[in-house]
């Protein structure tokens, strides 16, 4: 028991913004009448870290993260953070959910208001110099619109190559693998506005 806290202790301290993650995942999965078991062939995540996740004994990867969000059919934002009223809103940085991939480095924050109909999700991301992230397929329909804020940043979707260099913009439907590439000496920052409105 003493082990669990200290462990749980250690995820809240290093992604206090991830706090809300474990139940939501929880809601979500419930809410859909999903077991573990059944979360666990739709995602293609094992039952046993969907399980730590909700229990909060361990930070799931970008690639973990991306399959729970697509196997429960929302968006990342809403998995990693809360919803709040549809009405004009100021979301200060301290309460923008923000998720760091203990694997690649990767720093996502939510831009977005979370509401609960929302089609369209913006988030901010960085990526440390020589580091590189993959997300899996999207549902059919979701679209996405990278944008390139500081360094150069290659863009893989499915078989097609993209470099993208600072100022420059690329879009892509989002429904095969998209992988992002950090091949220089300087971090990368990238805005992404991912748009699910055909998609439902």
């Amino acid at each position: 028991m003493i082990a669990l806290l200290r462990r749980l202790a250690r995820a809240t301290d290093a992604d206090p913004q991830l706090a809300g993650l474990p139940e939501n995942l929880r809601r979500f999965r419930k809410e859909r009448g999903y077991t573990l078991d059944t979360l666990s062939v739709r995602c293609g995540v094992s039952r046993a870290m969907i399980s730590k996740i909700e229990r909060g004994v361990s930070v799931p990867t970008a690639t973990v993260l991306g399959k729970l969000a697509a196997g429960l059919e929302i968006g990342l934002s809403q998995l990693i953070g809360g919803q709040r009223t549809r009405q004009s809103l100021l979301v200060p940085p301290g309460e923008q959910p923000v998720f760091r991939d203990p694997e690649s480095g990767l720093e996502r924050r939510s831009l977005s208001p979370l509401f609960p109909d929302r089609s369209v999700d913006f988030a901010l991301n960085t990526l440390p110099p020589g580091r590189s992230v993959s997300f899996p397929p999207h549902q059919n329909g979701v679209e996405e619109y990278l944008y390139v804020a500081k360094g150069t940043l290659k863009v893989v979707v499915g078989a097609e190559n993209f470099t993208v260099k600072q100022g420059s913009t690329l879009f892509y439907n989002a429904n095969s693998v998209h992988e992002f590439h950090n091949e220089t000496r300087a971090t990368v920052e990238f805005f992404i506005v991912i748009d699910s409105t055909i998609a439902r």
